[in-house]
């Protein structure tokens, strides 16, 4: 019977070991019961561990509901993609939630389609317009997170582990909505593309530093507004609802964790830094020549990209752009006939430049803006305010070097003369030094080298997706043991 019970595995009687050494002797001497016992303590035996294994592949297939206001349009839209696909790509059964459905993907859920979505997103715009006394000038600086929709009831966050919120504002979800989402008991990580959790209604501080207190007199409301001002309401309705549930905040870039550690919303808080994933099998090089004409670039000059959402958005610092072009081109006639000037994004054909220009327009195909970076020789970002801008990580993913301001987390991104260059902020001269530098002084074959290193090493998919796989565990840990 010893041989004949090896011969079965461990795997289906180390459950019952004790059992058979207490009665070895009588199966020993009973053969018929023994053969009659067997099978059903090995049917058990498999039960016992196909039931463990489930619990198990449970664990190790995390459910994740990121939660974010478009699929596709605007930078945190973007990010949010990649993250769920890093995820899906590393273990996690993940999916997206989003009011502004654009594809097909069935791994994107959108909330129900009702009246009730286009009302919260007016409802919201018109409070912001009114307390602006109706100014559009910072009308898409502020969100108050009035309303928004109760997701609570949906069967994929009732599916989900971990309830990841995203970017959420302009009628995604209010503040109410988030203490629901709080007190369903779910973990909750909250990824900051922006300053806007931490402050009171703005999503980028613009050097102010009041919401290290308790906000007010805000600059974006007309005459600055008050001590007891909308920004201030909205910033005592957030402490209120950090302080009564357990949130993991996570930052794209190292200063944005350094601007949130300085609110006073945030004492006691936990906060990540994790910088956004990229996919280097799409965002990758290709042969610079195909990539022109399959972009409608010309093959015979350098060619400088701009790319924006809304290339006229001040925060992206068009006019400093311009004014480096105008100063290269005073200082470097001949690049009116060397240089051309390719510009992506909204409203391209609004920009006069000294430079001959390519007005590409809003693309949204994927493959032709991997085109657009591969035909590039730099790629320039003069952004006055940026958290972690997608698009230098995707040139650079191109080898394409980049050029911006010391402001953000541009630095983190382009270390200087070795991936790019970091000009000095509001610079337009050192700007202008910067783009030279990189067309006509640098070694281009080690520039391209080098920003492909930076991307393999801190914005590999791979990476990024065990980090925030960590951040989920410990928020369930916490959420599930009170730690």
């Amino acid at each position: 019977m010893p041989q004949l019970v090896e011969s079965c595995g461990m795997f289906f009687y180390a459950p019952f070991s004790p059992f058979c050494f207490l009665f070895s002797d009588f199966l020993e001497k009973n053969m018929p019961f023994y053969f009659v016992l067997s099978p059903i303590c090995a049917i058990f035996a498999v039960s016992i561990n196909i039931r463990s294994f489930l619990r198990y592949q449970k664990y190790t297939q995390m459910r994740v509901l990121i939660v974010n206001t478009s699929e596709k349009t605007g930078g945190a839209a973007v990010a949010a993609n990649r993250l769920m696909d890093a995820l899906n790509n590393n273990g996690v059964k993940a999916k997206m939630l989003v009011r502004d459905k654009e594809t097909e993907d069935i791994t994107v859920v959108s909330l129900p389609r009702s009246l009730r979505l286009q009302w919260n997103f007016l409802w919201e715009r018109w409070c912001v317009f009114w307390h602006l006394h109706f100014s559009r000038q910072r009308l898409w600086e502020v969100d108050m997170a009035t309303s928004g929709s109760d997701i609570t009831r949906l069967r994929e966050f009732q599916e989900a582990d971990v309830i990841h919120l995203s970017w959420i504002n302009q009628g995604m979800l209010s503040l109410k909505n988030i203490r629901k989402i709080i007190r369903s008991g779910k973990p909750v990580v909250w990824t900051m593309h922006d300053l806007w959790p931490a402050t009171g209604i703005c999503h980028y501080a613009r050097g102010c530093n009041r919401y290290a207190s308790a906000c007010g007199n805000c600059p974006l409301l007309p005459n600055k507004g008050s001590k007891t001002d909308l920004s201030a309401k909205i910033f005592r309705r957030k402490k209120e609802l950090y302080h009564r549930g357990a949130i993991s905040f996570v930052t794209c870039s190292r200063w944005l964790e350094r601007q949130a550690k300085g609110s006073g919303l945030f004492v006691g808080q936990r906060i990540t830094n994790i910088p956004n994933p990229i996919d280097t099998h799409v965002f990758c090089p290709q042969d610079q020549a195909e990539a022109r004409l399959r972009a409608g670039l010309p093959a015979d000059k350098h060619i400088i990209l701009f790319v924006s959402q809304r290339v006229t958005d001040e925060r992206k610092g068009m006019r400093y752009f311009i004014e480096a072009i105008d100063r290269l081109v005073a200082r470097y006639p001949e690049m009116k006939e060397n240089t051309a000037i390719a510009i992506l994004g909204g409203h391209s054909e609004e920009v006069n430049l000294t430079l001959p220009s390519y007005s590409l327009g809003y693309v949204s195909d994927e493959k032709q803006i991997v085109a657009i970076y591969n035909s590039a020789d730099a790629f320039v970002l003069p952004s006055l305010e940026d958290n972690l801008p997608n698009t230098i990580m995707e040139s650079m993913a191109c080898g394409v070097p980049s050029i911006g301001f010391r402001v953000g987390g541009i630095p983190e991104m382009i270390d200087h003369q070795q991936n790019g260059y970091v000009a000095n902020y509001r610079d337009t001269e050192d700007l202008a030094s910067g783009i030279h530098w990189v067309l006509e002084e640098a070694n281009r074959a080690a520039l391209k080298q080098a920003c492909l290193q930076k991307v393999a090493q801190n914005y590999s998919q791979h990476a990024v997706a065990l980090k925030y796989i960590e951040v989920y565990n410990e928020a369930m840990a916490y959420k599930n043991y009170k730690l």
